[in-house]
């Protein structure tokens, strides 16, 4: 008897990996032994970077946080503090956009927690 070998299935199993690396240069978006060690290790860095997006955004926020409270003569570590202390639920991501955006209620903030 013949081997049976699911050729439709195979098919399928390329035809996604070689969809997934549309867009890649070379070899790697049309061939399948490169295309697939090309786009396993994309996934490998997009599953990482989806968990350092978080953290970078966090950093951005204290950076931009940070240089808001200096204008006023603090240090981030002081204002978070203070802010505690006077419990204002303010998150990173709001004091930020207030001290990019609108700064005038950021130095409200600020005077509030002095």
């Amino acid at each position: 008897m013949a081997r049976s070998v699911n050729s439709v299935a195979s098919r399928a199993r390329r035809k996604r990996i070689l969809k997934q690396a549309k867009g890649f240069f070379g070899r790697r978006k049309n061939v399948w032994t490169v295309a697939k060690n090309a786009v396993e290790k994309a996934m490998v860095y997009a599953y990482r970077d989806r968990k350092q997006k978080k953290r970078n955004f966090r950093s951005l926020w204290i950076m931009r946080i940070n240089a808001g409270a200096r204008l006023h003569g603090m240090s981030y570590s002081v204002f978070m503090g203070k802010l505690k202390a006077s419990n204002i639920e303010l998150n990173r991501k709001v004091l930020a956009d207030l001290a990019m955006n609108h700064p005038e209620a950021f130095a409200a903030i600020v005077n509030q927690v002095k």
